[in-house]
């Protein structure tokens, strides 16, 4: 395996025109003039001013910040040529995905909103390019929630594979509409606010599960469905529940963020006591939740430290250095712990998924697990030497435009691992 194949098989559902319907009331609402667009200001939180620091004792990587700061900047440069498009019309911006099943999906919409609101202040193009993407993502919705991106999109971008949604993009893109109320206010072509309000809200209906509190693998498996009871370590981002808690004052996100910094932490206790690592699928939710036996979605590396969960030390070690959070600290650590001793120190010999147990699945290297561990290395004050090997690593590591997933996992590491991200 040379590398991850993005997500997914569901089952499908009817109601296209429902969804073409909701699509224009969300349209309708959300859309003003573009005489009331605000064009003239700039970014409220520049890449590479660092207004919102990270928790006290956070590591960063040694040297001029300026110096890592334009590391990030010429790899975001990188990214963005070779997969921020302009391919499909309709004044649409997308992120194509060579690597992934279909030439575009969710969670890479959903990167590409991120990304662009973080690195805006570093590319005079950035809001061009959000509204670019928020059009899109308007113009492909779900089957079965309106609110909700559709996964996949062809050469053409037509939604393809039944039209339903993917939870891990979703999550990123209503996190990237918060940014952008942030970055530019809401009073231009589109109120971000009031988009990422119905996104959360459309996530909280179609892609929690209503009893375990955990988040479902899209709006496809819902009550009765066979993946029901079956969570994806990838979508636990926690820093994006508190920001969803943040925006719409419903208490139901500490609920919710809870539940998954609970199963992070029991995960790691009970199947990975000696790594921290976590599993790309979890199974059994209304029970006793366990890594997956086996095959139940992508391969039968489900259970394993994979192709997803490769994301997990970023994704939990970003919460970690934003909040100051203890449970998100411990994890973080015991996969920061871990990988160190594991690698010898030395990036080059981290490898592409492991079993529970620390063993290597097989030998080959990738970006999308390499980067992901600078993020933990910035929780431990030990580990400056670490960090330091790492980011040479992710910094001399040119961008390769077959390869989407890892390049993009690359660039939001560098991003947080430099002090660029934060919390809206």
């Amino acid at each position: 395996m040379t590398q991850q194949q993005s997500i997914r098989r569901r089952g499908s559902a009817a109601g296209a025109l429902a969804a073409v319907v909701g699509l224009l009331a969300i349209a309708l609402a959300t859309t003003q003039p573009a005489a009331a667009a605000n064009t003239e200001a700039g970014p409220a939180v520049p890449f590479g001013s660092h207004q919102v620091p990270y928790v006290a004792g956070t590591l960063k990587p040694s040297g001029s910040q300026s110096v890592v700061d334009q590391q990030v900047v010429t790899t975001y440069k990188a990214w963005k040529a070779a997969f921020v498009k302009h391919n499909c019309g309709n004044g649409w911006y997308e992120v194509i995905s060579p690597d992934a099943d279909h030439p575009y999906v969710a969670e890479a919409q959903g990167y590409g909103m991120v990304v662009t609101a973080l690195m805006a202040g570093a590319d005079a193009d950035a809001k061009k390019i959000f509204d670019g993407l928020v059009k899109y993502t308007l113009a492909h919705p779900s089957v079965n929630n309106a609110a909700l991106l559709a996964a996949e999109q062809d050469s053409s971008c037509k939604s393809v594979d039944g039209s339903d949604s993917a939870t891990d993009g979703d999550l990123d893109v209503a996190y990237g509409l918060l940014l952008a109320d942030k970055q530019w206010g809401s009073a231009g072509t589109y109120n971000y606010k009031d988009l990422a309000v119905k996104h959360i809200a459309a996530i909280k209906k179609s892609e929690v599960n209503a009893t375990t509190h955990l988040m479902l693998l899209g709006d496809w498996s819902g009550s009765g469905e066979s993946h029901h009871w079956i969570t994806r370590s990838s979508d636990w981002l926690i820093d994006h529940f508190r920001a969803f808690r943040t925006a719409t004052g419903d208490s139901a996100w500490d609920t919710i963020r809870t539940a998954h910094q609970s199963l992070i932490t029991s995960q790691q206790s009970k199947y990975a006591a000696a790594t921290g690592l976590l599993a790309d699928f979890v199974v059994n939710t209304n029970g006793t939740p366990k890594p997956a036996p086996g095959k139940v979605l992508e391969g039968s590396h489900d259970g394993d430290f994979s192709w997803n969960a490769c994301r997990d030390p970023w994704r939990i070690a970003t919460d970690a250095v934003t909040s100051g959070d203890a449970a998100s600290l411990a994890s973080a650590r015991k996969l920061n712990g871990w990988i160190k001793s594991k690698a010898g120190g030395d990036p080059n010999k981290i490898v592409t998924g492991y079993h529970l147990n620390g063993s290597a699945i097989e030998s080959g290297r990738d970006m999308a697990f390499t980067a992901s561990f600078a993020v933990a290395a910035l929780t431990d004050p030990g580990s400056q030497a670490w960090l330091d090997a790492l980011w040479g690593k992710l910094a001399a590591t040119p961008v390769d435009p077959k390869l989407y997933y890892g390049a993009s996992v690359q660039l939001q590491s560098m991003i947080v691992a430099s002090g660029n991200y934060w919390v809206p």
